[in-house]
């Protein structure tokens, strides 16, 4: 395959061998693969499924404001901080036990969420669940990586990003059937309860697909960097925490301090880092593959992927609900064309002619730009969009599919399998700290837009939609024109 020089590293031959097995397993890699993808999904569906169920949480558990967003943002905070270790864990003690270690922690939470009587114990359920789920994904690219070469790479990554991109979109229609079935008077404790018959049988068949070997000696002995791993904790949990409670308590001064000392964190951590690799230590992650040909590019466009993918969803819900007010089933229903799509191309780019995927990135980001912008144009009259609408969000997925799924391709295609649980931490971290971006940054354009205009109401919340999606088609140009930079070097 050809790629476009110096945008990353190119995409492994079609002529590599098709896939080998993983190690330690007599089974082939197709199972390993739906089991991990499938656990993958059922931890990403309890990011966004629990939003739809926070009502009638607040109202059975008499939960306050503060006490519903910790059930809603707990998850996401521990997952967020959690996911480089999971990756380190994966790699010294075997990708296959870490997964399943994880799965298991994430059932026997769900279950606990699902049985809980009050407010202080579901939030901690919700921690717990965020850190099986932090031992868990970081395994799935890891495991991609070390199973599969070539052609069969580039499509298993390929259903990698259609699960992200599906689970997102499908948290709120699940949510909404869950909630609206009211199973045998349960009301909202099924939308935790599903996980668990779904785990056990994942768990099962995984003790027979997934590797079941250990690290390397070389590994095991290799020194925990815990100085870094505290380091770069505290560092995310400075910027996630604000990030996700900023907005519901209206930015307090403590959300701007905490940011700031992000930045701070952040760069003593990189400093400390450097300092381990040049006396020869094993730091956190390895700075080779910070180095690594195309993964700082890599880490920019997936941020901008996913801040865009995320603002998009949140918004617009806001909208069809708020404005518009549709139920939580058929706003999230709004979402199916544009999962669907994202799904198919992503799973398909690479069988495309090969002349076009030079092209396939920037061409992306302009095709999602302009389809934001067409999407908040047939929107901006206050009415429903008829038909054309629901264009632009399919237009919407395309886009967002060749802008997502050709960049994690290329970033990790020729990543050595030895780094495999470094890149994949870092490209699961940037994943999920580029949805939460998109969620504060755009949700508070949104709102504070919402507000200036006055009265509320579908024509005002419209009008406020449009200034996001305007807002989101610039940051998808900012995807488009990043790979530029390296050209002019």
């Amino acid at each position: 395959m050809t790629t476009t020089p110096r945008t990353g590293p190119p995409v492994a031959p079609v002529s590599s061998p098709v896939a080998s097995k993983a190690p330690g397993t007599d089974n082939g890699p197709r199972p390993l693969l739906a089991v991990v993808l499938a656990a993958m999904f059922m931890a990403l569906l309890d990011v966004f499924i629990v939003n739809v169920a926070a009502p009638t949480v607040g109202s059975d558990l008499d939960a306050s404001g503060a006490e519903l967003q910790l059930v809603i943002a707990g998850y996401t905070i521990a997952y967020s901080v959690l996911l480089i270790t999971g990756a380190r864990l994966g790699d010294r003690l075997g990708h296959g036990r870490v997964h399943l270690a994880g799965l298991a922690l994430f059932t026997a939470a769900s279950l606990a969420c699902g049985l809980a009587q009050g407010v202080g114990q579901l939030i901690v359920f919700r921690l717990v669940q965020g850190a099986g789920s932090a031992l868990m994904i970081p395994q799935v690219l890891s495991l991609i990586q070390r199973t599969f070469t070539g052609e069969a790479r580039v499509r298993a990554l390929g259903a990698y990003s259609a699960v992200l991109a599906v689970g997102a979109a499908s948290g709120q229609i699940v949510g909404g059937v869950l909630v609206s079935a009211d199973l045998f008077g349960t009301g909202w404790r099924p939308v935790f309860l599903v996980n668990v018959p779904v785990g056990i049988a994942l768990m099962v068949i995984g003790r027979r697909v997934l590797p079941r070997g250990g690290a390397p000696a070389a590994e095991r002995a290799r020194p925990f960097d815990v100085p870094g791993l505290l380091l770069l904790g505290a560092a995310v949990s400075l910027f996630t925490v604000p990030l996700v409670l900023g907005q519901e308590l209206d930015w307090p001064w403590w959300s701007w301090l905490s940011l700031g000392a992000a930045v701070v964190v952040f760069a003593l951590f990189c400093g400390y880092e450097a300092r381990l690799a040049r006396r020869g230590g094993a730091p956190l992650i390895a700075p080779r593959v910070l180095r690594h040909q195309g993964m700082a590019l890599a880490v920019v466009r997936i941020l901008a992927v996913m801040a865009v993918n995320a603002g998009f969803l949140f918004t617009l819900t806001l909208h069809l609900q708020g404005g518009l007010g549709q139920s939580a089933l058929r706003a999230g229903l709004t979402f199916a064309p544009t999962a669907a799509v994202f799904g198919v191309v992503g799973l398909t780019w690479s069988k495309w002619p090969a002349s076009w995927r030079r092209v396939l990135i920037p061409a992306g980001f302009v095709l999602t730009a302009l389809s934001l912008a067409g999407a908040g144009w047939a929107l901006k009259g206050g009415g429903d969009g008829g038909v054309a609408v629901f264009v632009a969000y399919g237009a919407v997925g395309v886009g967002l599919a060749l802008a997502y799924s050709p960049t994690l391709t290329r970033a990790l295609a020729t990543v050595r399998p030895d780094d495999a649980a470094d890149a994949s931490g870092l490209l699961a971290t940037v994943t999920q700290l580029g949805q939460l971006v998109g969620v504060a940054a755009f949700g508070t354009l949104f709102l504070n837009r919402l507000e200036s205009l006055g009265a509320p109401g579908a024509y005002t919340s419209a009008q406020a939609l449009w200034v996001c999606m305007c807002a989101l088609a610039g940051t998808a140009v900012v995807g488009a024109v990043a790979g530029l930079v390296p050209r002019r070097r």
